[in-house]
C-alpha cells in the first residue's frame, strides 16, 4: 500500500480511504493481502482494461488540447462593434477566417444604445470599439488608434480651406448611439472660446454621412475605419483643425476565454485584419 501511495503521490491513509470507497461501490474487495503484498481479486483483474480506458478518456476530457485544427474547426463566434468597424474591419476579418477555418461562422451584432451584460454572460465573445470594460473579470487590448477627420460634400463652401473658426461656425451632425448632442471635441472648442451648433445626432455613421452629403453639415469621424463608408457616399475629408487625440480601437473579452485557443486565434485574426486596413 505504501508503494502505491508513493506512486500516486498520496498518503497511505488517503489511498486506504479511496480503496474503501471503491469496495463499497463495487461490492468487491478489489485488493487482498497475500503475505507482504496486495493481490487483485478476479473481479479487479477483469475490469482492469476497462478502467485504463476510462482513465485515458478522462485525461483527454480534462486536459485541454493545445493544438488547433483550423480546417476541422466548427464554431460560431459572436462579435459586437459599431458600424464603421463592421464596414471596414469585418470584411477583411471574414476573408481571413474563411481562408483558414471554413467551418467557422461569424455573427456580427451592432452596438446597442445601452450597456448590457452580454459580454459577461457569453452572448458576445468579442467587443470591438472605443470603450473598454473596467471590471477585472474582463480583458481588453488596444489594437490601434484612428485619427479624426472632418467629412463633407465635395462642393462644401469650406472644402478648400477649413480652419478652426470655420469648423466651429458650421452646422454639425454627430454619431451617438445614445443620442447625445455633444462630444469630447466640444470641450476642446470651449477651451478656445468657441462653440459649434449640432443640428442632429444619429445612431449610425451611414445616416450621418447621408445627411452631410445632402447639406452643409460637417461630420467629425474616424479616418481609417470610416474611410470605406465615406468613399461609398462620395464625400471628402479634411484634417480636423485642432489638436485632438486619435480614437482608440479596443478589443475586449471575458477572462474565461483567456485559455481558449480558438478564441485566441480569433483575436489574432482581428489584429491581423486591423493591421491590413491601417497599411492599405
Amino acid at each position: 500500500m505504501r508503494g502505491a501511495a508513493r506512486r500516486l503521490q498520496l498518503s497511505s491513509p488517503a489511498v486506504s480511504r479511496t480503496l474503501g470507497r471503491l469496495r463499497r461501490v463495487t461490492g468487491d474487495d478489489l485488493l487482498v493481502r497475500t503475505g507482504h503484498a496486495m493481490t487483485p481479486t478476479p473481479y479487479a483483474v477483469s475490469i482492469r482494461e476497462d478502467v485504463r480506458r476510462l482513465v485515458r478518456q478522462a485525461e483527454e476530457v480534462l486536459s485541454p488540447s493545445r493544438e488547433l485544427e483550423l480546417m476541422a474547426l466548427e464554431r460560431t463566434f459572436t462579435l459586437q462593434c459599431h458600424d464603421a468597424l463592421a464596414a471596414s474591419l469585418v470584411p477583411v476579418l471574414v476573408s481571413k477566417v474563411q481562408e483558414q477555418a471554413p467551418g467557422v461562422q461569424l455573427r456580427v451584432l451592432a452596438e446597442t444604445s445601452t450597456d448590457t451584460d452580454d459580454l459577461r454572460h457569453g452572448r458576445i465573445e468579442l467587443e470591438l470599439g472605443g470603450g473598454r470594460p473596467s471590471l477585472p473579470e474582463f480583458r481588453s487590448e488596444t489594437l490601434g488608434h484612428d485619427p479624426l477627420v472632418v467629412a463633407m460634400r465635395p462642393d462644401h463652401p469650406y472644402a478648400d480651406s477649413l480652419d478652426l473658426h470655420a469648423y466651429a461656425s458650421q452646422p454639425h451632425v454627430i454619431v451617438s448611439r445614445r443620442g447625445r448632442l455633444t462630444a469630447p471635441i466640444d470641450d476642446v472648442l470651449a477651451q478656445e472660446g468657441l462653440h459649434r451648433r449640432v443640428v442632429a445626432a444619429v445612431a449610425t455613421l451611414p445616416a450621418a454621412l447621408q445627411i452631410a452629403g445632402r447639406s452643409n453639415l460637417l461630420l467629425t469621424t474616424t479616418a481609417i475605419l470610416g474611410r470605406p463608408l465615406i468613399e461609398a457616399f462620395s464625400l471628402i475629408t479634411r484634417p480636423i483643425p485642432v489638436e485632438f487625440p486619435a480614437a482608440p480601437i479596443n478589443c475586449s473579452w471575458h477572462q474565461r476565454n483567456d485559455s481558449d485557443i480558438a478564441h485566441a486565434w480569433l483575436r489574432d485574426q482581428v489584429r491581423a485584419a486591423l493591421a491590413e486596413i491601417v497599411t492599405a
